[in-house]
């Protein structure tokens, strides 16, 4: 009916007068010289109708550029950004995605974004107080959707500021095919039409949920009926493998980044849970993209996590910052929207196409690429002494000797082993525990380390490990670390990685392990670092099974993971090789 409703309006000849006007807006009022606008309901291709709050500033004199964010959390999330916006000189239009809010339809993450992205920016652009120039600005999902939206090529979209967008298939709803538990918890905060604030924050309340899945051995499957929020997405999720076309589709194409002609600013940080969503986007435009397009595609890689990404702090998880790197995005949005759609200057921050900022030395450096925030790639060898790798204070060791012979490491893997949810309680934060505790604890994983530095040097890029490694299971999973350890014993946190070993060739196809056989991995998908390391520090790299309450547990069976449980537990005997023809080793990215 709604469809066959739309198909009428669109034949008529007063359809083009009721898509340039505030269509049904339910009512307006002016605050502080902003005019806010309720209610405008915005069109969409098959008859469903968005919800837009419009922003606008309160005399508005000629049409402005309009600026929009499409969300799934719902409009007044963002009220406080909108006002700045509309204080400073344009037109800010706060969309609910389908479904959500005060939208209609049905939400279905990811999947219908880029086309409903695609109908808001027409429909503003023929808006009497629009100019016809159009960008948009948001972080995270909202990230996301503008990289979807460009896809599509709207005509009058003039620029995107996406923030830490997650990018399916990649960072969201898991990474390298290992499924967090995060994602039924943002379901959740999703479910409905407004957004579950109180319960997605309640930590007490999901860690609870997540330690029971984990302490009962229950597949992971049935999550979603632990938290008592059955959920069709999680469940269709869980059977889409991660290098699916189903992810792919819903992102820009290799052709599709090679059309792009706007300028755009891509923001996210060291810290960034998104990190690895955001700079696929970039990545892959650096890739495909026109010479010209690229030249115009700058971007901020701060110090900040994830929600630093819009509202920067200098102090976070234990780190402590310096002043500079709270920079003042709101103020930053602004200068780049003067420039991009206003013909201003272009932002002073923004000295050179890429912005990076190094912690330790506190201090924004700039390069024109991302290949040039390094000089040389140090590779440091493993080795270690009769295999004593498994503790950190008697560790491996990691140098720029090649190695000759040497026994292989190696550490045990159980599924069935509880013990690290003593951890992880209630009245624990995970992310702070001291890595010696959990390695003394369970011994459970490989620590190597590298000489006190003799001098500081700066880390700046991505790291790399490439380790030689059999196993006596089909299958299991990786969790890699690299640690800077101070002087006085103190560890800061550097870069991640995870791999699931039947990924290990490919995303794209499944390929499970041959027993006893010794198998190259390559583990390269660590997140950006930037860190002077002070004198008297040194590296830490520790290898290790993740076995948490907040992963996804491979029982390694090298069945269908999310269906494992624990009659399916089988013990992983890990070894890693260092010899002569089974260089493992680190590779780490130096400024000099």
């Amino acid at each position: 009916m709604i469809v066959r409703h739309w198909l009428a309006e669109a034949a008529s000849s007063n359809f083009t007068c009721a898509i340039d006007s505030p269509t049904e807006a339910s009512g307006e009022t002016t605050h502080d010289g902003v005019k806010i606008v309720w209610g405008s309901k915005i069109p969409m291709h098959d008859g469903i109708r968005l919800n837009g709050t419009v922003y606008k500033p309160g005399h508005l004199k000629h049409a402005l550029p309009a600026i929009f964010t499409l969300t799934p959390y719902t409009a007044d999330s963002y009220h406080e950004r909108a006002f700045y916006f509309a204080k400073n000189g344009y037109v800010f239009v706060l969309v609910d995605c389908r479904g959500r809010g005060n939208s209609e339809g049905e939400f279905e993450p990811f999947a219908g974004d880029g086309l409903d992205g695609y109908d808001v920016v027409e429909w503003l652009a023929r808006q009497p107080w629009c100019n016809g120039k159009v960008g948009m600005w948001g972080g995270s999902y909202a990230g996301f959707n503008q990289w979807a939206t460009l896809k599509h090529s709207p005509s009058h979209l003039a620029t995107i500021v996406p923030a830490a967008a997650a990018c399916p298939g990649v960072d969201m709803p898991t990474f390298n095919g290992i499924h967090f538990l995060y994602e039924m918890q943002w379901l959740t905060l999703t479910s409905g039409v407004t957004a579950n604030q109180k319960i997605f924050g309640d930590s007490a309340f999901w860690i609870q949920r997540f330690r029971e899945l984990y302490l009962k051995h229950r597949p992971f499957k049935d999550l979603d009926k632990i938290v008592g929020n059955p959920s069709r997405h999680f469940k269709s999720w869980l059977n889409v493998p991660p290098g699916n076309l189903y992810w792919k589709k819903v992102v820009p194409t290799a052709e599709e980044y090679g059309e792009i002609k706007i300028p755009i600013l891509t923001i996210t940080g060291q810290y960034d849970a998104d990190q690895g969503g955001a700079m696929h986007y970039y990545s892959a435009h650096m890739k495909y993209g026109s010479k010209r397009a690229c030249a115009n595609h700058y971007l901020i890689m701060g110090p900040w996590d994830h929600a630093g990404t819009r509202t920067p702090s200098k102090e976070f998880g234990g780190l402590t910052l310096s002043e500079a790197s709270v920079v003042d995005l709101n103020k930053l949005h602004k200068e780049w929207y003067d420039w991009t759609l206003k013909k201003g200057k272009k932002p002073e921050f923004l000295k050179k196409r890429v912005a990076y900022y190094v912690t330790g030395a506190e201090e924004w450096k700039y390069s024109k690429d991302l290949a040039q925030t390094h000089t040389l790639n140090r590779r440091l060898y493993l080795n270690s002494v009769d295999g004593h790798a498994n503790d950190v204070f008697d560790s491996g060791t990691m140098n720029e000797i090649k190695p000759t012979n040497g026994t292989p490491d190696s550490y045990t893997y159980d599924p069935l082993d509880v013990r690290p949810a003593e951890i992880e309680r209630e009245d624990v934060k995970s992310h702070l525990v001291d890595m010696r505790y959990v390695m003394n604890l369970f011994g459970s994983g490989l620590v190597y380390h590298a000489a006190p530095l003799a001098k500081e040097m700066e880390i700046s890029g991505y790291v790399k490990f490439v380790a030689w490694i059999a196993l006596d299971v089909p299958d299991t999973d990786f969790w890699i670390a690299l640690y800077e350890i101070a002087a006085n014993g103190s560890s800061l946190i550097l870069a991640v990685d995870l791999m699931r070993a039947r990924y290990r060739l490919s995303l794209d196809r499944e390929t499970l392990v041959d027993r006893n056989q010794i198998h190259r991995y390559e583990f390269d998908t660590f997140n950006f670092v930037s860190r002077r390391l002070p004198k008297g520090s040194r590296l830490r790299l520790v290898l290790r099974s993740p076995n948490s309450i907040y992963y996804q547990k491979n029982y390694n069976s090298g069945g269908v993971v999310h269906e494992e449980c624990a009659q399916d537990a089988r013990i992983a005997h890990v070894r890693l090789y260092h010899d002569a023809q089974h260089q493992s080793f680190l590779e780490v990215p130096i400024s000099k």
